[in-house]
């Protein structure tokens, strides 16, 4: 089932939750609107238990966003510098802290914000025309929505150069570079990314926000890993899907998991 806005299309595939950017006129830039459409649509799909995975795409062949709709800026439009709860809800998402797994499925240009918003995401499946910058420091700012943190995602001196220089890399080097998981032809991107989602929701949803939070805070803050690996290990390891899977391993049958 699709459902759509103005500005962000709601798709179904199994259990992933599908969200297009649906701005491709304007290189689908980030209005206060469509992150508040997208923070809404997170919180969502969280508390829904049939949502196991997200999948991000973007509307067009050109760009995946461009960042901050730079015209709405300029005019002291809105561009979601608010901290109502959906666009907090987006912001979470930027850092990597929704409770779901989120595959980005990068059909062109990622350009600031849009790059920031795919730090935010666990896996990136990219196009081979695709592309990514952070090219602030050359319009007199700097990555302030997130994209500092990218020398989490690649090494330091690439980062260093991305944001210092504001010089775009290709999909292949951001392959290399470890920023993205696969590269593909244009063609071939959407059924890429709905097999990643696919493999991502064989696993527990336990399981999977266990691991997505630990492995990013090994990297961000790993003074805290100590504290939630107990947690987890606590919530994990009694939880029913524990059991489930190891019910399902023994009868050489599919777990039925439930996200408890």
């Amino acid at each position: 089932m699709t459902t759509a806005t103005d500005e962000l299309v709601h798709d179904r595939r199994g259990d992933a939750l599908v969200l297009t950017l649906n701005r491709p006129d304007a290189s689908n830039a980030l209005t206060g609107s469509l992150i508040r459409s997208i923070g809404d649509a997170v919180t969502a799909a969280e508390a829904d238990p049939d949502t196991r995975v997200i999948v991000l795409t973007a509307s067009g062949d050109r760009a995946f966003c461009a960042g901050m709709d730079l015209r709405a800026f300029s005019e002291g439009g809105d561009i979601g510098s608010g901290s109502d709860p959906s666009t907090e809800a987006y912001y979470r998402l930027t850092r990597g802290e929704s409770t779901i797994p989120v595959i980005a499925a990068v059909n062109g240009a990622a350009i600031g914000g849009g790059l920031e918003l795919l730090l935010g995401c666990d896996l990136i499946v990219a196009s081979r025309k695709a592309r990514f910058g952070l090219p602030e420091a050359r319009r007199g700012l700097f990555p302030g929505g997130g994209g500092t943190n990218i020398g989490t995602r690649i090494p330091l001196n690439a980062a260093l150069e991305m944001t210092m220089t504001g010089e775009f890399i290709s999909a292949q080097r951001g392959y290399e570079l470890g920023l993205v998981n696969a590269v593909v032809d244009a063609d071939d991107l959407p059924a890429a990314a709905i097999d990643y989602a696919g493999r991502v929701s064989g696993s527990a949803p336990l399981s999977l926000t266990a691991c997505k939070e630990l492995v990013r805070l090994a990297v961000t803050d790993p003074a805290r890993v100590d504290d939630r690996l107990s947690h987890w290990q606590s919530v994990v390891f009694s939880s029913e899907d524990a059991v489930e899977g190891a019910t399902a391993f023994m009868q050489k049958r599919d777990p039925q998991w439930k996200g408890r």
